[in-house]
């Protein structure tokens, strides 16, 4: 199974890289595949590459639905 998920841009760094914050973890991902990406922006990370520019809305409402998902019965 193959899981892409939300991830709040933190840092933009040199050569297409950037620092995203996944809940409290910080990983460098590629930006090689997307334009126009700023501290702040969403974006859709998989297998260390941000995919696509994410909704903040969107992004929020994805996140509760992970958020959602953790919690014991």
């Amino acid at each position: 199974m193959c899981l892409a998920i939300p991830a709040r841009v933190a840092e933009i760094l040199g050569g297409d890289q950037a620092v995203v914050d996944l809940g409290g973890v910080r990983k460098e991902v590629s930006l090689a595949l997307l334009d126009d990406v700023s501290v702040g922006d969403y974006v859709i990370v998989h297998v260390g590459y941000a995919l696509q520019k994410l909704d903040p809305e969107e992004a929020a409402r994805t996140l509760a639905l992970f958020a959602e998902m953790g919690k014991p019965a």
